[in-house]
């Protein structure tokens, strides 16, 4: 391989995994964001279930009395209608779509970015 050919894929390796770096602590904080909200959906539900009234009263009145689930419930849909699922599997993404465009030059990339050449393939 030509050394400049070679110093392009050392440069565009090196920027994949860059570009792939930075989406991780985005990720985190959307991750650590969605278990909280998670985590209070399902507490809340179990505490609306577990009540007695919740069977006799009209809906509107049963989630009146039970906030954390509503808010929390009404934080998840918000979320989800926002994109938070596209978010936390980011780099995930950019990985996947560089891996079909790099098929067609006979290469792939791991999770991190760095790039790996597959044989050529005899003719």
């Amino acid at each position: 391989m030509e050394s400049s050919a070679c110093e392009d894929l050392k440069a565009f390796e090196r920027r994949l995994t860059e570009v792939v770096a930075s989406y991780y602590p985005s990720t985190i904080r959307w991750r650590i964001l969605l278990a909280i909200v998670s985590i209070c959906t399902a507490t809340g539900a179990w505490y609306w279930l577990r009540d007695p009234n919740t069977s006799i009263l009209p809906l509107p009145e049963s989630l009146w009395y039970h906030p954390v689930f509503f808010c929390a419930t009404l934080s998840l849909i918000i979320l989800f209608l926002f994109g938070i699922h596209k978010l936390v599997i980011a780099p995930q993404i950019i990985t996947s779509r560089m891996r079909s465009v790099l098929a067609d030059f006979n290469m792939s990339c791991d999770d991190t970015g760095k790039l790996i050449l597959k044989p050529r393939p005899n003719n």
